[in-house]
């Protein structure tokens, strides 16, 4: 194949303008540079007029398979009111086959006219007997209807599970709602019976991916049945499909023991092509949204509630040294401030015994003491943020958390400037995956405490090197690096956040190959 010469109007970093071409050559970066001193007749041209050639983008956190389920099943997140939930539902049934169940995902009751979750007997009244599980947006929590609690066992005298709790009336009967792992019996026995998520669906979801101008993704995947596809392996599904993956996959897996994480990574890491053992993740706490993220003090809007605690501290510390010996990384969800400091706590644990830092994470450090701000710096541990959770928590951030406590919340700056490495993501399918919206939220950050706004150069930093250095999917323009390009309509360091926002992806490089995007495909852009 000729070398291709890659011309825009600039090529540029996060730090700056590096020329107006780049030299690829069997897949790699060959330089860098001015297009009139590149230029060969042996190179064959590809030019993109009034465009910005960037390094690849980025996402830290996304959970393909549910990304790849949100294109294909009923998405709740823009319904007004209950009964806009029940015309959606309703209409997605219709297209199901009869003894299938309903798994409808991002339902958000913080916008809902009525500013409540549904509960079993509304799904009873609108699905009747047909399984249903309604999953919030945050991915948290979940309401199942009669049906779906009967074939989970789930009955008047079902405990609590640990790190998990089931809603109850006055009579102590289950209303329905089912918080943190209280979801899983219910997706797991509604998984055979619910519409599956292919090989092909989670193919045209990597496409959907690229066509965003992602070249690369920290991929999320459950060993088992995950709450957003509702059936199967995740991992079996993705290592399917691995093939035929068009991006690079960095998988972080959830498992519960040693013996399935390192079954998981032999699996991964005897692939073919860009899907590859990353790490593992786990949990510490829930979301915000549902008042299940782990705090120090009760939400404002509900004093007596300081959310679920889910880390185990010795269970933890053996499944990190399980990933550690793998050479993977250590991803660790915390959202609360109580959370966050647990997290840390272990990271410092973790460190002390000769782990590396850069490869431990925290994954949406959403809720911070001034103290974990710090210590994330002097730890040097990751702190893997998604900007694009606040256009959704515009409306309720505050009432949940205060004033004081919304100040050190998603403290971008504030983390930059302690010296926290920093990578961006969306935790998709919580919210969009274009990490367009995500550069742009994390600048103007929808106004939700304007100042912890971060600079153009390293909100661009988020979602190319940051999110490269977290994950270990390349995303640089250095010479002899792989030629992972993202080309876009603008500049989105001189663009202003809004610009970013309208900006489009011209072409996605990925290992010096354009990734081909069918008509039609369906990406969901912020």
């Amino acid at each position: 194949m000729p070398r291709h010469l890659l011309i825009a109007e600039r090529v540029r970093d996060a730090a700056r303008v590096l020329g107006t071409a780049v030299l690829v050559d069997n897949g790699r970066i060959v330089e860098v540079g001015d297009a009139a001193r590149l230029r060969s007749p042996d190179h064959l041209e590809v030019a993109y007029p009034g465009a910005t050639i960037v390094p690849g983008m980025v996402d830290a956190h996304l959970h393909p398979i549910g990304y790849a389920a949100s294109l294909n099943r009923p998405v709740l997140k823009d319904a007004r009111d209950l009964d806009d939930v029940a015309d959606i539902l309703r209409t997605a049934a219709r297209s199901q086959s009869p003894g299938s169940a309903m798994v409808a995902l991002r339902l958000d009751d913080e916008s809902l006219a009525e500013g409540r979750l549904p509960d079993r007997h509304f799904l009873d009244r609108v699905m009747g007997d047909r399984p249903s599980l309604v999953i919030r947006y945050c991915g948290h929590i979940a309401v199942a209807n009669s049906a779906a609690l009967a074939l989970a066992g789930i009955d008047d005298a079902t405990p609590d599970p640990p790190r998990g709790s089931i809603d109850r009336d006055d009579q102590g009967r289950p209303t329905g709602v089912l918080r943190e792992t209280a979801v899983e019996p219910v997706a797991t026995a509604l998984g055979s019976i619910a519409p599956e998520v292919t090989p092909d669906d989670m193919v045209d979801a990597a496409i959907a991916l690229a066509s965003l101008g992602l070249t690369g993704i920290g991929a999320i995947v459950d060993h088992e049945a995950g709450c957003w596809a509702g059936a199967g392996s995740e991992l079996d599904l993705l290592i399917e499909a691995s093939e035929r993956i068009p991006i690079a996959m960095e998988v972080f897996v959830i498992a519960q023991t040693p013996a399935d994480l390192e079954s998981a990574a032999r699996r991964l890491d005897g692939l073919r092509g860009r899907v590859r053992f990353a790490g593992f993740k786990m949990f510490s706490d829930g979301s915000l949204g549902g008042h299940t993220a782990a705090m120090h003090e009760g939400f404002t809007d509900d004093p007596e509630q300081r959310g679920t605690d889910r880390l185990d501290p010795e269970w933890a510390k053996e499944m990190a040294a399980a990933a550690l010996d793998l050479e993977g990384r250590v991803a660790l969800h915390a959202i609360g401030d109580l959370a966050n400091e647990r997290a840390l706590n272990l990271m410092e644990h973790l460190i002390a015994r000769g782990a590396d830092p850069t490869g431990l994470r925290v994954e949406h450090a959403s809720v911070l003491s001034e103290r974990d701000i710090r210590r994330f710096g002097s730890l040097g541990v990751t702190a893997s943020v998604q900007p694009a959770f606040m256009p959704s928590e515009t409306g309720w951030l505050e009432k949940r958390l205060g004033s004081d406590r919304l100040r050190r919340t998603y403290p971008f700056r504030s983390l930059a400037e302690a010296g926290a490495p920093l990578a961006g993501g969306s935790d998709s399918p919580v919210e969009t995956p274009d990490p367009l919206w995500g550069i742009a939220a994390a600048r103007d950050r929808c106004g939700i405490v304007p100042e912890e706004g971060l600079g153009p150069e390293v909100a661009l930093g988020l979602f190319t090197s940051g999110a490269a250095a977290a994950t270990g999917a390349p995303s640089s323009l250095e010479q002899g690096g792989a030629a992972n390009l993202t080309v876009l309509t603008t500049d989105p360091v001189v663009a202003t956040p809004d610009e970013v926002r309208q900006a489009r992806v011209v072409a996605t490089w990925v290992d010096g190959s354009i990734v081909e995007v069918p008509v039609g495909t369906v990406a969901w852009r912020g």
